[in-house]
């Protein structure tokens, strides 16, 4: 057998990346059984890089949260849209009176309960008629950077309100996000646990004081 016939072998480098990447899977699978099964939704699930998701760092996601919340008052309605990070802030900081809702891709977000909503950015108005205009806002957060994803994540976002929009996203995507959604730049610049190469930024279609101070 020549050495062209043989398998190719991993480095051992790789082979244990692939291993710990394996041990994440796991350890997520069981968090998830586990949380289901109690009830518990608070919690960490590891980012799925396949499915494009960076988490915010606590700063980002608390000024989301605040500003989200002034927004709508003690009886507003939120839908976070691919931004479970946004959601889980919003848990810890919401009165009782205020209803949150997180449409994500990743199943493993089920844990949320009726609080979870399964969407699909390419499919953007498969959803349930009754979200049609149900909330006062929406934080969006599309999963990729790209002109097709920022556009069909653009309709649901106008499905689910007619009201205050609050949009992160890469900052090259701003001229694409004003025509969509009329929104523009925040002073606040958003940042993430793990840090990102690509300059990302807030945009709001309203004065939003939280992120313009």
């Amino acid at each position: 057998m020549s050495d062209s016939d043989e398998e190719p072998q991993l480095s051992a480098h790789a082979l244990a990346a692939l291993q710990e990447f394996y041990k994440e899977q796991k350890e997520d699978a069981e968090k998830l059984e586990e949380a289901l099964t109690s009830g518990d939704n608070n919690i960490q699930l590891k980012e799925d890089w396949q499915l494009s998701q960076f988490w915010y760092d606590d700063r980002t996601a608390e000024m989301l949260a605040k500003e989200a919340l002034s927004a709508v008052g003690d009886t507003g309605r939120i839908a976070c849209l691919s931004s479970p990070t946004a959601y889980k802030k919003l848990q810890e900081l919401k009165p009782e009176t205020v209803l949150v809702k997180c449409l994500e891709f990743d199943p493993r977000f089920q844990v949320f309960g009726e609080d979870f909503v399964m969407y699909d950015y390419k499919e953007p108005l498969k959803l349930d008629q009754t979200l049609k205009g149900a909330f006062d806002l929406v934080i969006a957060d599309p999963p990729f950077l790209s002109e097709e994803c920022l556009t069909k994540t653009a309709v649901t976002v106008k499905f689910l309100t007619a009201g205050k929009i609050i949009l992160c996203t890469g900052a090259i995507m701003k001229d694409l996000a004003h025509r969509l959604l009329n929104v523009t730049k925040c002073k606040f610049e958003p940042s993430h646990s793990n840090g990102l190469q690509n300059e990302f930024a807030c945009f709001s279609n309203y004065d939003a004081p939280v992120l313009n101070s």
